[in-house]
């Protein structure tokens, strides 16, 4: 199977810890697509009823509501299951999430999720966080170049652009890529997240409850 199969079937495996009557958070990227899809397909199929949805970007809330699943705003009340995917998922579950510019919103759903499972082909699987990617930081657009001169005091940080255009979040802000080498992504955490202009980062710490995970010949599970 190619990846775009793999992460397919890591979805529909993960749909299956979805049941009637639950609140579900809808992650945002390629693979959160797949999911979505899947909960839409049991909806329509009458395998799943009472499903309400809480978005985690403009993206996802278009693709829910169009493929027929209710979707609402995310508020005080907990959510049952969240499902989303990851950039990198480290061995005790720890994840960098951010390429697709949603982490803001997809932390703040997967906070209020009473199990968050990451859904993944096996390339995201790494031994330590930032082995193959930048970690995306949110940052205010007031003083963007002030705040990446702070964060270049913690790796080699990158505006992220794309077709020569600045990209801009569902919160109105910018993102910043950060290359980082040190192996203490928590500590790493904190002091960003102390940074004046630093909204937010793509270090999802102790978070995930469960990964489902497909490689070539089968889906595995992981629990924390």
């Amino acid at each position: 199977m190619n990846l775009e199969d793999l992460k397919a079937e890591a979805a529909r495996r993960a749909v299956q810890f979805v049941k009637s009557g639950m609140r579900v958070g809808l992650g945002t990227g390629s693979t959160a697509r797949y999911a979505i899809l899947e909960i839409a397909r049991k909806i329509g199929a009458g395998e799943l009823e009472n499903i309400t949805g809480v978005a985690t970007s403009v993206e996802s809330e278009k693709l829910a509501r169009e493929n027929g699943i209710a979707v609402e705003d995310l508020g005080a009340q907990p959510l049952d299951i969240a499902i989303d995917g990851a950039d990198e998922i480290a061995p005790n579950l720890d994840l960098i999430k951010g390429a697709g510019a949603a982490l803001l919103r997809e932390k703040l759903v997967e906070l209020q999720a009473r199990e968050f499972i990451v859904v993944a082909d096996h390339t995201k699987m790494v031994k330590h966080l930032g082995e193959k990617v930048s970690l995306p930081v949110e940052i205010v657009r007031f003083g963007f170049e002030s705040t990446i001169q702070r964060l270049a005091n913690f790796g080699e940080p990158v505006l992220r652009r794309k077709n020569g255009e600045i990209v801009i979040t569902d919160n109105s802000n910018y993102i910043a890529d950060l290359r980082f080498s040190t192996d203490d992504a928590p500590h790493l955490a904190r002091e960003l997240k102390e940074l004046a202009g630093v909204v937010e980062t793509g270090f999802f710490i102790g978070m995930a409850t469960r990964a489902v995970v497909a490689f070539e010949s089968e889906v595995k599970e992981f629990t924390r």
